[in-house]
């Protein structure tokens, strides 16, 4: 499988970060060390929300919408709701 996940920093609630991975739980592990420079500055951070597709084209794709502000508004809107 493959997913877009959106993750939230515990340090900062209102900063996210939007990624693509196909392990999960090793990519969390992976941001929450430091390993990225994106996110480096946020730890710890938790997984928001996620979602699973069978084609990584269509999971990159989805990644790529989140990052834009329409992607943005509607993750606001009905992602990340709750």
């Amino acid at each position: 499988m493959f997913y877009a996940y959106i993750l939230r920093s515990e340090k900062h609630p209102d900063r996210f970060y939007y990624g693509f991975t196909t392990d999960l739980k090793t990519r969390l592990l992976a941001h929450n060390r430091g390993e990225n420079l994106s996110t480096r500055h946020g730890c710890p951070w938790m997984l928001a929300w996620y979602g699973a597709f069978e084609k990584e084209p269509d999971a990159v794709a989805f990644e790529a919408y989140l990052k834009t502000a329409s992607g943005k508004a509607f993750a606001r809107k009905r992602l990340l709701t709750g």
